[in-house]
C-alpha cells in the first residue's frame, strides 16, 4: 500500500480558498433523483432547496444558521441549498445530498448557478480510479449565506410559445 494524496482534501493547498470538504450521500428521501419532485423529497427540502448539513462550528463562523439559503461554490460552479445544522457532524465538513434536480439560472452560461442544490456543479468529472471509473462524490467548497435566492423552477412546466400565425387549438382539439 502507498499513499497517494488525493487531488482535494482538507490537507491541500486548495482548501485555504475552500476549506469545506463536501460529501454528497445518497438521501434518505429518494433513490438517486428518482422521484425528486415527490411529495417524500419536497417535504425533506429546505426553503424549497436540498439540505445541505453543516457543522455549527462551521455555520457560525459564516453567519449561517438552519433554514438559510446558502451558496456552495468552487472552481467549478455553485448551487443553493437550504442549511441545516448539524453537531453530529466534524467541523470542516459539509454534506449535500445527490440527486436534486438540475436547475441553473441560465442555462447558456458556462457556469450556471443551480438553484436547487446539485452537487454534480460542484465535483470533478474525473472517475474515482482506473478501475472503477465511479463518480467523485466528494470535494472542497466554501458556503455562504444568500440573499434574495431565485426561486426553484425545476418542477414547473416550461412556458409554451405561440408560432406567429399559428391557430389556437382548444383542448379538446389537443386530444
Amino acid at each position: 500500500p502507498a499513499w497517494r494524496e488525493p487531488k482535494e482534501w482538507l490537507g491541500a493547498a486548495l482548501a485555504r480558498r475552500f476549506p469545506l470538504q463536501l460529501l454528497s450521500d445518497q438521501p434518505a428521501h429518494r433513490l438517486h433523483g428518482q422521484l425528486d419532485a415527490a411529495q417524500a423529497s419536497r417535504q425533506a427540502k429546505v426553503a424549497g432547496r436540498e439540505a445541505v448539513r453543516l457543522h455549527p462550528r462551521d455555520a457560525a463562523a459564516r453567519g449561517i444558521s438552519t433554514g438559510d439559503v446558502v451558496r456552495l461554490f468552487n472552481d467549478r460552479g455553485a448551487c443553493l441549498a437550504g442549511a441545516v445544522l448539524d453537531d453530529s457532524l466534524m467541523p470542516g465538513i459539509a454534506v449535500l445530498p445527490t440527486g436534486a434536480t438540475y436547475d441553473p439560472d441560465d442555462p447558456g452560461a458556462d457556469k450556471p448557478l443551480d438553484r436547487h442544490g446539485n452537487p454534480n456543479v460542484l465535483t470533478s468529472d474525473c472517475g474515482t480510479s482506473r478501475l472503477s471509473q465511479g463518480p467523485a462524490v466528494n470535494c472542497l467548497v466554501e458556503v455562504e449565506r444568500w440573499a434574495d435566492a431565485p426561486p426553484v423552477t425545476a418542477f414547473s412546466p416550461p412556458a409554451i410559445e405561440k408560432i406567429p400565425g399559428e391557430r389556437e387549438y382548444t383542448n379538446q382539439e389537443r386530444i
